[in-house]
């Protein structure tokens, strides 16, 4: 955890998967599905995770850290969103905190667009973000996403 002041930033990821739109949206919208490549790390144990999937809904997980870098083993990292719009196979905005134990320590303003393309989809990500003091910083947590989209990649091929 890097930042001593509050930080702000922006960025995009991208990445193409080789399936539909409607495909790549359903590991976004389907609450089972999103688990197994936004919460199940094999790294991770999980204490809770659920989803409300509609404007105004809201998404909730926790986990215990398993160990590594700055974070102690055993503290519980949390993520809570509320899904801001939904448009389906096209778009989704959430906004959403991070916390360690109860430390909130960045919100963010997060939107995906799924752009298809010839029988391919092109997921846009672009978050902006303050992060808050003891925390990671835009590109930490850039890298994060990049990590987790692969994780849907290697998802969405297996199954």
């Amino acid at each position: 955890m890097g930042t001593t002041k509050t930080a702000y930033g922006s960025f995009e990821v991208e990445k193409r998967y080789n399936h539909p739109a409607e495909k790549v949206f359903s590991w976004f919208s389907d609450k089972e599905k999103k688990k197994a490549w936004f919460v199940e790390q094999p790294k991770e144990n999980i204490i809770s995770y659920d989803m409300d999937f509609r404007v105004g809904g809201k998404e909730s997980s926790r986990w215990k850290f398993s160990g590594g870098g700055p974070i102690p083993e055993g503290t519980v990292i949390g993520n809570d969103t509320v899904y801001l719009d939904i448009v389906e196979n096209k778009r989704i905005v959430i906004a959403y905190t991070m916390l360690l134990s109860d430390y909130r320590f960045s919100c963010s303003l997060l939107t995906f667009e799924f752009i298809e393309q010839e029988g391919s989809t092109l997921l846009k990500m672009t978050e902006q973000g303050a992060y808050f003091e003891n925390s990671d910083d835009p590109e930490m947590r850039k890298e994060g996403w990049t990590v987790l989209l692969n994780c849907l990649f290697d998802k969405m091929n297996d199954g």
